[in-house]
């Protein structure tokens, strides 16, 4: 049914998109391949690719390496839709972390999947467990821990995860920590779903507005979560997309010159 080089029997093909991977899933079909993970008693490593990852794998040769070996990669951006479509690439549409969350909350709850809590401050990752068993009364969770721990606590924070018989398992901490705990899972051993969620506690819990509608309809929800956090994103979105639409430029260049010349 699965193997590392993610191929799920009747489900679209990894493509790639200026070198990172993605799979070209919509949100039906990224659930549906959790579900068969997560009942197949597999390890899979759920990460969302945007703009910044991507400038991520090309700083970060570990990361490079990380996204590659991933068993689920979403196209979590709408740069990386609007980039597969100017480069040619058949990526039907935005897979955001937060709404991959709330859908995987309502599988878990179906097929009754417990769910762990990890990351942000106590406060919020507590208030998310509230918020979501509001939303999803049958939901179970199994566990919550805060994302303010050291290093040298992975391995105690992986044994309190195997103890809670978690099947999805939730990660709302900074990249790149977020990518090497959920890495350090792996090699200890642990199986379930684990899938990077980054600030959407924050979201979740309400302690951090999500952009309006018509923002998120617009691609305009960078520049909201930008405007919440200026202090923390100004670099990665001005600085980081514009990098990133040079290096688009560059890749739309070499396809009309290749194009030419075919």
């Amino acid at each position: 049914m699965f193997n590392r080089n993610n191929k799920l029997e009747g489900l679209p093909a990894r493509v790639e998109v200026m070198g990172a991977p993605v799979d070209p899933w919509d949100m039906e079909q990224t659930v549906e391949a959790t579900d068969r993970l997560v009942s197949s008693g597999a390890f899979a490593h759920l990460i969302g690719v945007n703009a910044d990852k991507l400038l991520q794998m090309l700083d970060d040769p570990w990361m490079f390496d990380c996204v590659r070996g991933c068993e689920v990669v979403n196209a979590d951006g709408a740069s990386m839709v609007m980039a597969a479509s100017r480069l040619g690439v058949d990526l039907p549409c935005r897979v955001a972390g937060i709404d991959l969350m709330r859908e995987l909350c309502a599988l878990a709850e179906k097929r009754g999947y417990p769910v762990y809590l990890l990351g942000a401050k106590e406060e919020v990752v507590t208030k998310t467990a509230e918020v979501l068993h509001g939303e999803f009364p049958g939901l179970v969770i199994a566990g919550v821990r805060n994302g303010y721990f050291s290093n040298s606590d992975w391995d105690d924070v992986a044994d309190a995860v195997r103890l809670s018989g978690a099947a999805i398992t939730f990660v709302g901490i900074t990249s790149p920590k977020k990518e090497r705990l959920i890495e350090r899972f792996r090699e200890l051993g642990l199986t379930g779903a684990f899938v990077g969620v980054g600030g959407s506690f924050d979201v979740v819990s309400g302690n951090i507005p999500r952009a309006p509608m018509w923002m998120q309809r617009m691609n305009l929800e960078w520049a909201f979560r930008m405007a919440q956090e200026p202090g923390r994103l100004v670099k990665r979105y001005l600085v980081g997309n514009t990098r990133f639409l040079r290096m688009l430029r560059a890749e739309e260049r070499k396809l009309n010159k290749e194009g030419r010349r075919g």
